[in-house]
């Protein structure tokens, strides 16, 4: 998924491809962003290997995250020179599809000043993190839908020492499918953004793929 970002930013950056929004659920995996301490791992690598979880260094800002199953993950590939060039608002904007998305679910969410992401009272709800380059957007969010299991004890989630993560469906009180929080999440994007979204087939993004 990584590669198949870069390659996709590269080709929207050349203007070879309209913008593009990648929604996937990621098997156990830990990302650690250019401001990312070594420290914020606290599994071993042992650990880590039973579990069967990699690490990778990203470009995205921010420090340590975890991905995995129950997580909704949206990376946008969007030339911000058409959405505001304004790199502050594009976070705010990812930070209120989560907000409207956990408010279908019955689920107030809030922002926190100097804390990007979202949360519900002081447990973290979702993440923000996008390299931009070239006014050309990458990475992005991750929402908490149902964590199972949920692995945000093996890190020091975004570097907040002390800092509890919430799910969608344990505030909401029931289960809460990832592909029903898909639909939920499209639809605000879709809002939120001023787009319409429509599904990429698999030729298509072969043609772009050369």
């Amino acid at each position: 998924m990584l590669d198949l970002q870069r390659r996709l930013h590269a080709l929207r950056r050349a203007g070879r491809i309209p913008d593009v929004l990648l929604s996937v659920e990621h098997e156990p995996v830990i990302t650690a962003g250019r401001l990312a301490s070594p420290d914020h791992i606290l599994a071993d690598p042992k650990l880590l290997e039973r579990f069967k979880i990699k690490v990778y260094r990203v470009e995205r800002g921010g420090d340590v995250t975890y991905h995995g199953p129950g997580q909704l993950v949206l990376y946008p590939i969007l030339d911000l020179r058409q959405h505001g060039r304004d790199l502050r608002r594009y976070v705010a904007c990812l930070e209120e599809v989560m907000i409207r998305t956990a408010g279908r679910f019955g689920v107030e969410a809030h922002r926190r000043p100097g804390f990007p992401g979202v949360w519900q009272g002081m447990r973290k709800l979702g993440s923000v993190g996008v390299h931009v380059r070239g006014w050309i957007t990458m990475h992005g969010l991750a929402l908490n839908v149902d964590l199972k299991p949920n692995l945000f004890s093996l890190i020091v989630p975004c570097g907040l020492h002390g800092v509890e993560v919430a799910s969608l469906a344990e505030l909401a009180g029931r289960p809460i499918p990832v592909e029903e929080a898909r639909r939920v999440a499209l639809e605000a994007f879709a809002e939120v953004f001023s787009a319409r979204i429509v599904p990429l087939d698999k030729e298509a993004l072969s043609r772009w793929m050369g």
